[in-house]
């Protein structure tokens, strides 16, 4: 446990850094989640709609620093080949 004042604060503070963070990367997790469903189900145009909206969400993430921005374009890349390969 920590043994200053300062170190405790720390530690607080940290702590509600990962809560915050975790909750990011979920809706991260759930926009790329909802745009395989998309593609999925066949409807390329619904599946661009919904990977507009998560384009957002992870240039958001990655501008925060949570995910590293060359992982978000990587993200980016793959889903919009994917929809791309659609009929």
């Amino acid at each position: 446990m920590a043994n200053t004042a300062g170190a405790r604060k720390a530690a607080r503070q940290s702590e509600a850094r990962r809560h915050h963070n975790a909750s990011l990367r979920s809706k991260l997790r759930t926009a790329i989640k909802s745009v395989r469903t998309a593609i999925k189900s066949g409807d390329k145009s619904a599946a661009q709609k919904i990977y507009r909206e998560a384009v957002g969400v992870l240039d958001r993430i990655a501008d925060k620093k949570i995910i590293h921005k060359n992982k978000a374009s990587r993200h980016k890349s793959r889903l919009s080949g994917q929809i791309k390969a659609l009929a």
